[in-house]
């Protein structure tokens, strides 16, 4: 079917790996943003026209993020790709877009210290997630951590910036390891071994992808008990909690803006419809939601400017709000990042999440940790649930 200029769909690259170890996220982000395409086009699109999404599979390789990122932008009618989950990923695609004037959303929680005036990053920053967390960790657990991470950027920087809030808290890290991306429960045995050995008061993970559920397994093997020392993350969520079981999951923390448990009207709608698209909930993960927030912030600026290109979109994006599944979010006009909620919470018995500090408010994005007044983790804008 030849299309007329009225109808034409505006075409867009979806860059979420199907395959490979970091999946079990990518495609639940994946599933977020066909779920939101789906409501605009239902809704008789943008100007008329639906949103039409060209789906690539980089495989959880980050090369393969690029060339297929090089292959999108190569196609005149994209300019907008919604895409990568690990760092490693997005450094990949960074320059592509940067050089093709292309704009990339970005839903995933990082470690911070970047800005691109092509990208919008849609997960947590560092001040939104690890200050929040530390704080919550040294009140209710102490102050020796022990880091375990994948080997790569995100862990390895992320763990640099937990370090340096540990240390101003008055804590200290009392060993920091790190395994393959594609790491096997095996691959764990001596770090729990020296776990046992330095009993730190608090695990703080950083391991991604299958290894995560490697990891948290071999932990409850090993006779670890998340109700006594937790492991907390910024990163597990309920896709990986509902892979490794409640009993493996039990007590263990993580820090994010959205938990699939939060009873909002918004949320509760979201549910709804994702059940109804994808046949049940057990994938629903913040980066799933941040996925659904992005394509909607994007369709309301398309709206706007009636094209996708980047110079336009940067304009009427900065500022731009959307009433999330989380709650209402914002794109910072000063560094292109988000205001999000802060949320920490612990699994129950029955592997649901349960809030134990929220944020008062959403936490302006300091991806630079550059104002203390946002920062200092004595003054963090938490309440006790």
């Amino acid at each position: 079917m030849k299309h007329t200029a009225a109808d034409k769909p505006w075409t867009v690259g979806i860059l979420f790996s199907e395959t490979g170890v970091t999946a079990i996220i990518e495609k639940s982000q994946l599933k977020g943003a066909l779920l939101a395409i789906d409501e605009i086009n239902r809704g008789g699109g943008v100007e008329g026209r639906p949103i039409e999404p060209v789906i690539l599979d980089p495989q959880s390789c980050p090369a393969r993020y690029r060339v297929m990122a090089e292959e999108l932008l190569a196609d005149p009618e994209i300019n907008v790709i919604f895409g990568c989950y690990m760092s490693s990923s997005r450094k990949e695609v960074l320059p592509v877009v940067e050089r093709q004037n292309g704009f990339l959303f970005y839903p995933t929680l990082y470690e911070g210290f970047e800005y691109s005036p092509n990208v919008i990053y849609g997960g947590a920053a560092p001040n939104q997630n690890s200050v929040p967390l530390a704080t919550y960790l040294m009140d209710n657990f102490g102050s020796r951590f022990y880091f375990v991470g994948s080997d790569y950027i995100y862990p390895r920087e992320s763990n640099r910036v937990m370090r340096n809030i540990v240390r101003q808290g008055g804590g200290e890290v009392v060993a920091e390891e790190y395994v393959d991306l594609e790491a096997t429960p095996e691959d764990f045995s001596a770090i729990l071994e020296d776990i046992e050995r330095k009993a730190p008061d608090v695990i703080f993970s950083t391991v991604v992808g299958t290894g995560t559920v490697n990891f948290y397994r071999a932990y409850h093997e090993s006779g670890g008990d998340g109700r006594r020392l937790p492991i907390a993350s910024l990163t597990t969520n309920e896709a990986e909690v509902a892979a490794m079981g409640a009993d493996v999951a039990v007590g263990h923390i993580t820090a994010a803006p959205y938990f699939r448990r939060l009873d909002t009207p918004a949320n509760r709608l979201f549910l709804e419809k994702y059940a109804a698209r994808f046949g049940g909930i057990d994938d629903v993960t913040s980066c799933c939601e941040a996925a659904y927030a992005q394509v909607h912030l994007f369709a309301n600026a398309l709206r706007l400017t009636g094209t996708t290109g980047a110079d336009q979109l940067r304009r009427v994006l900065r500022g731009a709000e959307f009433e999330a599944p989380q709650g209402r979010i914002k794109v910072d006009p000063d560094n292109n990042h988000t205001y999000l909620q802060s949320r920490i919470a612990r699994v129950g018995e029955d592997g649901e999440y349960r809030l134990e500090r929220e944020a008062t408010r959403p936490i302006k994005p300091d991806p630079y940790l550059a104002v203390p007044a946002l920062n200092d983790w004595a003054n963090a804008p938490i309440r006790i649930e």
